[in-house]
């Protein structure tokens, strides 16, 4: 039961930076699944399927304020499903310590791109 609580928690805690700062959910959503004990795979399955309702709040709740620009989130989004078939068979074919360091990369990746445009910003 405390594991439940855990997700739950965590996953509130997610859906708000989520929500505030427009953070990808799997750059949450992964680490936190990790911490529950999930596998590098499992995680990224699991965070693909948890992400849905995440983005689907944020949008309508975006679009409400006129913020959403459905033609090119609709080109992205319907591109982006041979990339994850793509992703999904490279992540099986991988061995799981390979998945989580490049998991790891995408992480320092993304935490250096943020740094340099707020260093870049006034």
């Amino acid at each position: 039961m405390s594991g439940d609580l855990l997700a739950i928690g965590l996953g509130l805690v997610a859906g708000i930076v989520s929500g505030l700062l427009g953070v990808g959910g799997g750059t949450l959503f992964v680490p936190t699944l990790l911490a529950l004990g999930l596998s590098q795979r499992s995680a990224e399955a699991t965070s693909l399927l948890a992400i849905l309702p995440t983005v689907a709040a944020g949008a309508w709740s975006q679009q409400r304020y006129g913020n959403v620009r459905w033609r090119p989130a609709l080109v992205v989004g319907v591109s982006s499903v041979g990339g994850v078939v793509g992703g999904v068979l490279a992540a099986e074919a991988l061995p799981e310590v390979a998945l989580r360091r490049l998991f790891a990369v995408l992480l320092l990746a993304v935490a250096a791109q943020i740094t340099f445009r707020a260093l870049q910003r006034p």
